[in-house]
């Protein structure tokens, strides 16, 4: 009778670790860019999916947000829409962190008009006047447009908050390294929110990831100069590189992935994978055929 008991208990507990076994998961945790978050909730989905024993915790806040929590040890993926600054890789590593830097992605970053404004065509020079801190275009007569709906005349500058990459790159293609964002700007949380204002707002013009593009807004031509032909945005100009303000998308992992985050690092590469990126929007890292 005692050997049964035993015998049962034994048995109980290997039926409970088995049950337990089927229901764990592993999660991993990505967060960061605004710009990547749409796409990065779609891998995320489409990954369970493949792989029910792997569940992808994806949140945005910004590429600053990404990749401090990728300095703090507290993520496995940092979604960021431009590089890690060196002084951010000095206090990773400072900090026991080795950061690993993996393009999985091309962005044409667009510049939103409000969809009754003639100015479609903007250079790179105007824009700069138009958001550094030392421009002189504070209204559309001066670019010799009038808008409907727009009785001000004055520019409405939408940017993003500071903790953005796509805040950062902008800040660098267009006002250059010591350039500075004039004073009033209206600095919003997100991709989505910029153009949501955009469209909103006719006096606007804004700037944010080409996957964010609607029916609703006009999107700039862009041009290198004054005088120079200018560029649409779209996957085709971000990936041969014709359009100005076409950027990589980044995710960064603690060293060389391993294991699980390996595996689906490498699915996001993979067709399946930039079939999905290519459908958000976003211009692929390599040609593949998608359905």
């Amino acid at each position: 009778m005692k050997i049964t008991t035993i015998k049962s208990t034994v048995i109980a507990g290997l039926i409970l670790t088995i049950n337990i076994s089927s229901f764990a998961r592993l999660a991993i945790q990505n967060k960061g860019s605004d710009t990547l978050v749409n796409v990065a909730q779609a891998w995320a989905e489409e990954y369970s999916k493949k792989n029910k024993n792997v569940a992808v915790a994806v949140s945005g806040g910004g590429s600053g947000t990404g990749i401090a929590a990728m300095i703090n040890g507290t993520v496995d993926i940092a979604n960021a829409s431009r590089k890690m600054k060196a002084k951010e890789i000095k206090l990773a590593k400072s900090k026991g962190q080795n950061p690993i830097e993996h393009v999985v992605g091309f962005d044409a970053l667009a510049v939103y008009v409000h969809k009754s404004n003639p100015k479609k065509n903007i250079s790179i020079p105007t824009l700069a006047r138009i958001f550094g801190r030392k421009g002189t275009v504070k209204k559309w007569s001066q670019l010799g447009i009038t808008i409907p709906g727009c009785p001000s005349d004055k520019i409405v500058a939408v940017s993003r908050q500071n903790n953005s990459g796509t805040y950062a790159y902008f800040k660098k293609i267009i006002l250059g390294k010591k350039g500075k964002y004039r004073m009033g700007t209206l600095d919003m949380h997100g991709s989505k929110d910029v153009v949501d204002l955009v469209e909103k707002t006719p006096c606007a013009i804004g700037y944010s990831g080409l996957a964010y593009a609607t029916e609703h807004v006009g999107v700039g031509c862009i041009s290198k100069s004054e005088d120079g032909n200018c560029v649409m945005p779209s996957v085709k100009t971000a990936i041969n590189k014709t359009y100005p303000i076409a950027r990589p998308l980044f995710m960064y992992t603690n060293g060389e992935p391993k294991g699980e985050i390996k595996v689906y690092l490498d699915w996001i590469k993979s067709n399946t994978g930039q079939c999905i990126i290519l459908k958000k929007g976003y211009a692929p890292i390599k040609n593949g055929v998608c359905s």
